[in-house]
């Protein structure tokens, strides 16, 4: 058996990726895909609720944004595979066989395309809002990579996504016979766990991107940017490890092409926004938006918080040291 020294210390795979709840078949794939959302809700409005905004505010946003998200995501996967999914033979407009174009819950999202759908819900929840989109970005950034760090173990229940055969103690093993099993490879052979690889430079990049925006006040889209930055560049490595079918240009994967000009866009939005923007943002609100329904706002208790009131006036003690913004 190939590489039988490493079956001993591999990586496993989960023996079932769904289960059945009265009529309802609940797919692994899809609750680590909800557990990475609420994950990154939460650590969003903590962070938003800190620069001063609306708590949960983030849900009114999250209602437009998850969908399109979603149907960003499934959009580009679905253009990326497009020999996968409309071969001949292939049913892909009946939701009722396995990998049809619409089902999601079989696996096949993408998340550069759910980075440009879920971009587009996220600027028209912050106009219904009054958001400042950028503040919205940089408070996301951290949570989304942490959503997409429990996303991967939704390949892993899948059994999907795997790289490059390897004789490492970590390989994966999956499951023979299996769909997307590379012809000419025995049985027993192991994989690159990209799923694993994938959520260790996620989690990483939380910790980065977290130490970054308190050792440097990121505002104005630059934290977001910097996310741009360090998911696409692990991913470009990722993907060329990956042995799953998709699309080539020019010789280069789809998602690698996806990942390069997301370097790209990273790096523009860091210099143009800094130069644009050199200070901090006044509010967390556009103006003659701001929510004036929580009381107190401390300026202690804000990190980035930014005091734009006009000077005390010679009534003011002159012990008082603490800003604050009044509810009216």
């Amino acid at each position: 058996m190939l590489f039988s020294s490493s079956v001993a210390l591999s990586i496993p795979s989960p023996p079932v990726s769904s289960f059945q709840l009265g009529p309802l078949t609940i797919h692994f794939y899809a609750l680590c895909i909800l557990a990475g959302i609420v994950a990154a809700a939460i650590m969003t409005n903590h962070r938003l609720t800190k620069r001063g905004a609306e708590p949960w505010v983030v849900i009114d946003i999250c209602l437009l944004a998850v969908p399109l998200a979603i149907i960003g995501a499934r959009i580009f996967h679905v253009v990326t595979h497009w020999g996968f999914y409309f071969e001949q033979g292939r049913e892909w407009w009946n939701p009722f066989v396995r990998d049809a174009i619409w089902n999601v819950w079989d696996g096949g999202i993408a998340i550069f395309g759910a980075l440009i759908g879920g971009a587009i819900g996220a600027w028209l929840g912050c106009k219904w809002t009054g958001i400042r989109f950028w503040t919205f970005a940089d408070a996301l950034a951290p949570g989304l990579l942490l959503a997409q760090a429990m996303g991967r173990f939704g390949n892993w229940f899948n059994q999907e996504l795997y790289g490059l055969p390897t004789d490492l103690p970590w390989g994966l093993q999956i499951d023979y016979p299996n769909a997307a099993w590379p012809v000419g490879l025995p049985e027993g052979t192991l994989f690159h766990p990209t799923f694993l690889y994938e959520a260790i430079w996620n989690v990483l990049g939380v910790i980065f991107l977290l130490w970054a925006d308190k050792r440097f006040t990121l505002q104005w889209g630059r934290l977001f940017a910097l996310y741009l930055v360090w998911y696409s560049a692990g991913r470009i490595v990722w993907e060329n490890i990956r042995i799953d079918p998709s699309e080539v240009f020019l010789g280069l994967r789809t998602n690698v092409w996806a990942a390069i000009i997301g370097v790209v866009v990273g790096l523009v939005i860091f210099f143009v926004q800094k130069r644009r923007h050199p200070g901090l943002e006044p509010s967390p609100y556009y103006p003659g938006r701001e929510w004036t329904g929580g009381g107190d706002v401390q300026s202690q208790d804000t990190d980035a918080f930014v005091d734009v009131s006009a000077p005390p006036t010679s009534e003011s003690t002159a012990d008082s040291a603490t800003s604050t913004v009044v509810s009216r």
